[in-house]
């Protein structure tokens, strides 16, 4: 079944100096589950601040921001980082992939926080691997991977552990536009058939082009949501 996101009256205001910077303010937004969402906005808007308060990265100053069943506002450290490893994936613009290792044993490494044997972590593994296409890329190291299937890794580790919703920050964003395709159409296929709910942070229309829906902030708060009807069709 797939997770629903639920923000209700959300606000975050950062302290620089002396200086209160609010970032999201009562923000309001419902989104359906197994949905591919964009979300856009100008810089200082708040969409990366929105994307780390879903994936249970930092804490609503108050109001609440419900996954699935799950009030994270309700959870302390311990048990958000619990909550986290069980239901998310997260892609970042930069891989972070460990050079030192190979594509295999990077996608194992969100595993070892999970109660599962070592062959276990292995065929986890290498299920995501074949599922971005990278079945014949298992042992090499990052280094000897196109920055493409570099991200291509950073997917299959996201989706290892078989989360609901998987967060991606502008996970085009250092790509060509011919490969950032190939990792968006991937993005789809994920939530196509793997019913995941998907929320996209982009500044990039083109990219946003494939999310089934997007959604735009201004200033902390809900500007519209955009039906895709082009990424419907493809």
């Amino acid at each position: 079944m797939s997770t629903s996101i639920d923000i209700r009256s959300v606000t975050k205001t950062y302290h620089r100096g002396g200086e209160a910077l609010r970032v999201l303010d009562e923000l309001e937004l419902q989104m359906a589950g197994g949905t591919f969402y964009a979300l856009m906005g100008p810089s200082g808007s708040g969409k990366t601040t929105l994307l780390n308060l879903i994936g249970g990265l930092d804490h609503a100053d108050s109001g609440e921001v419900l996954v699935g069943d799950e009030d994270l506002t309700q959870l302390d450290g311990s048990a958000l980082a619990q909550w986290r490893a069980e239901n998310v994936g997260f892609i970042f613009q930069g891989f972070n992939l460990l050079p030192v290792l190979s594509a295999r044993e990077n996608v194992e490494l969100p595993l070892l926080l999970a109660p599962l044997s070592k062959r276990q972590r292995r065929e986890q593994a290498e299920r995501a691997l074949e599922l971005v296409g990278l079945q014949d890329r298992m042992d090499h190291k990052p280094r000897e991977l196109s920055g493409g299937q570099e991200q291509r890794v950073a997917i299959a580790r996201a989706i290892a552990s078989d989360p609901q919703i998987i967060l991606a920050d502008e996970p085009t964003g250092d790509l060509d536009r011919t490969t950032a395709d190939s990792v968006l159409e991937l993005l789809q296929r994920l939530n196509r058939e793997l019913d995941k709910t998907i929320l996209m942070v982009t500044h990039d229309p083109q990219a946003a082009s494939y999310a089934g829906k997007v959604i735009h902030l201004d200033k902390g708060k809900l500007g519209r949501i955009d039906d895709n009807t082009a990424a419907a069709r493809n």
